[in-house]
């Protein structure tokens, strides 16, 4: 089984500073989400490796940066839902996530969050464009 590091999610109170910053880097934008009154709420910051960065807007008061989650690529989803649960972790079941991955989500023994995704054709990684979601800061 293929596996790698798929992306970092972390908080951001401004959007706008975040990708200035990451550009300085050469890092760029892939995809937008977007909820469904057309707000941008994140975005997908696109490495030249095939790695990512999901940056989701915050707007809860006090305390710096956080990251939310990290996920790992995998070209076969349900053979790490078989191994996982095999080895007796909690795994939820396999689901087209918003941005056209296969994606099943767990957590490690530190409580860490973590989603396992195989992209697909249509996978917003591959082609870019806006993911609308259902997410309200």
């Amino acid at each position: 089984m293929k596996i790698g590091l798929a992306h970092v999610c972390i908080e951001s109170r401004d959007l706008e500073a975040t990708e200035k910053f990451y550009a300085a880097l050469d890092i760029r934008r892939q995809f937008d989400f977007r909820n469904k009154q057309g707000e941008l709420v994140g975005y997908y910051l696109a490495f030249p490796n095939g790695t990512f960065i999901e940056v989701i807007k915050n707007t809860t008061a006090g305390g710096e940066g956080i990251v939310k989650h990290f996920a790992m690529e995998v070209d076969n989803v349900d053979e790490a839902h078989d191994r996982l649960v095999a080895a007796g972790y909690e795994v939820t079941e396999k689901e087209l996530a918003s941005d056209q991955n296969w994606m099943i989500t767990t957590r490690d023994p530190n409580e860490i969050f973590i989603e396992l995704q195989q992209y697909t054709d249509k996978s917003m990684q591959r082609i870019g464009g806006v993911c609308e979601v259902d997410y309200q800061p």
